[in-house]
């Protein structure tokens, strides 16, 4: 039987029509159904920012539509959550915003003259594309609504993605700079892999649209489970791999891997009491097995597997080997912009490692600040316990897929400017997670001097509720008549004792 809420002179019709989340209505649709909604306004221009690659020069500055509206957007919202406005101020807030400040203080020590157009591009970008999503994706109808969005617009770029793999041209991009007073991302041109072009549709790099497009494959599988058919679901999550495929990109392709992995996990060992640790204990036997057998370290053998080739892994890890050496040179402040040390034959200055990239450019104090505030992040929402609401914890799972892909992942690419804004805007749009209320959450504790049986009972019902449901308990300053009106939730129908 559904769990009703029952309000005094509602028809038992109309109450029916008020399912709680996580359980089955009267027609057969899912809680996933009742909370679908509207994407907010400002998601859609940001979204339609991300997907339009528009650049121009306003005065002596570059700026990007990515940029232009966060821009106006950065300094409302952060009003905004600093007034506590969006819910309590969580660390990971505190944490990515110190992050920039001493970003602020290391490029004045290493490149004065450029303090204010990167760190304020990186400021508007990063702060931004983060406040974006944590303003306005705030509960699961406006998480559900993002996913089917991405899902849609991905599968909108397939015609340009299959395009520009059998001809090299970006259309959108090639369009926009025919445009009088703007220009676009410039075509990479870069050289084809198994006899098709890679595509970067509207990204600066085919790596970036690969990383975009996999950012929607968990949620579109898991997130939309119970909204979509699995048809449909399985149709766009085609649409999607595909896109994700057309980018040519091991970096890409990783996390899109992985999340089917994780996908497949879950469907097959779910039962177990906790699948994810063994899951994690098997990965450390793994690990230890492959660094006894092989004359390989276990990082160099992930990443042999993790690259389209040898030479990429072996690239990869000298990248590392030497970042670190300019981490240890300048472990404070960093190097800033200035060209990092490296041997004569690594003529490309290029690192393939976000990570990386933010412990040389700005030292190991902002390399923290932004780690510690993205793990931070991750471990509430997965620690968060939602198992008295399977839709929810669906809905989390489907996030945390998505982001354990993308976490191993930045650390074989690096991500910047539109790329690297809507990074952390995904990441954004889960930060509710951590705040969220469970359906059928336990009632809370009975008041002192009442029967311990009545702690079962919501106190509102120990204390008269309205006839035919349970209002949640009301504070105690509130007059007697407040707790009649009508109830937000009933938990469950009481039955009159006899």
């Amino acid at each position: 039987m559904a769990v009703i809420d029952r309000i005094p002179g509602q028809t038992t019709a109309a109450a029916q029509r008020r399912v709680q989340p996580g359980t089955a209505s009267a027609g057969g649709q899912t809680a996933s159904r009742e909370v679908m909604g509207k994407l907010p306004v400002p998601v859609l221009l940001y979204l339609a920012a991300v997907m339009l690659p528009i650049g121009f020069n306003l005065g002596p500055l570059y700026m990007t539509s990515v940029r232009a509206y966060l821009l106006i957007m950065i300094v409302p919202l952060t009003l905004r959550l600093f007034s506590g406005r969006l819910g309590r101020i969580l660390w990971t807030d505190i944490l990515f915003f110190l992050h920039i400040a001493w970003t602020t203080v290391a490029i004045g020590v290493n490149n004065p003259a450029m303090v204010v157009q990167n760190t304020g591009s990186a400021a508007v970008e990063f702060l931004g594309g983060y406040l974006v999503a944590r303003a306005y994706i705030r509960s699961r109808a406006d998480f559900i609504a993002l996913c089917r969005w991405l899902g849609l617009l991905i599968c909108l770029t397939l015609p340009l993605a299959l395009i520009e793999a059998r001809t090299g041209t970006p259309l959108l991009i090639n369009l926009i700079d025919k445009l009088p007073g703007i220009r676009s991302v410039g075509n990479v041109n870069i050289e084809p892999r198994m006899g098709l072009q890679r595509v970067q549709v509207f990204m600066t790099h085919p790596i970036h649209y690969g990383l975009f497009c996999s950012t929607a494959f968990a949620l579109t599988v898991v997130a939309l489970k119970d909204v979509l058919s699995t048809s449909r679901r399985f149709l766009i999550a085609g649409g999607i791999g595909l896109c994700v495929f057309l980018s040519l990109s091991s970096g890409a392709l990783l996390p899109m891997i992985l999340q089917i992995f994780m996908i497949i996990w879950i469907a097959l060992f779910g039962r177990l009491r906790r699948p994810w640790l063994v899951l994690g204990a098997l990965i450390g036997i793994a690990w230890v097995v492959v660094d006894i057998l092989s004359n390989r370290s276990p990082l160099m053998v992930f990443l042999s597997y993790a690259t389209f080739s040898s030479h990429n892994a072996y690239w990869r890890a000298q990248i590392f080997d030497w970042g670190m050496k300019n981490v240890w040179g300048s472990p404070i402040f960093g190097i800033g912009f200035n060209d990092w040390v490296r041997p004569f034959y690594m003529t490309s200055g290029s690192m393939d490692n976000f990570w990386l990239v933010m412990a040389v450019r700005y030292g190991i104090p902002g390399f923290l600040l932004i780690a510690v505030g993205y793990g931070i992040g991750l471990l509430r929402v997965g620690f968060r316990d939602f198992t008295s609401d399977p839709v929810l914890a669906q809905l989390r799972r489907a996030w945390m897929f998505t982001f354990v892909g993308l976490t191993l992942t930045i650390c074989t690419v690096h991500i910047w400017t539109t790329i690297y804004s809507f990074v952390f805007f995904m990441f954004g749009a889960g930060i509710w997670f951590i705040t969220a209320e469970p359906a059928g959450s336990p009632p809370d504790a009975a008041p002192e001097g009442l029967p311990r049986g009545a702690a079962r009972l919501p106190v509102a019902a120990v204390r008269g509720g309205p006839q035919g449901g349970v209002s949640r308990a009301e504070p105690p300053s509130q007059p007697a008549a407040a707790r009649h009106e009508a109830p937000r939730h009933t938990r469950f129908p009481i039955k009159p004792r006899p």
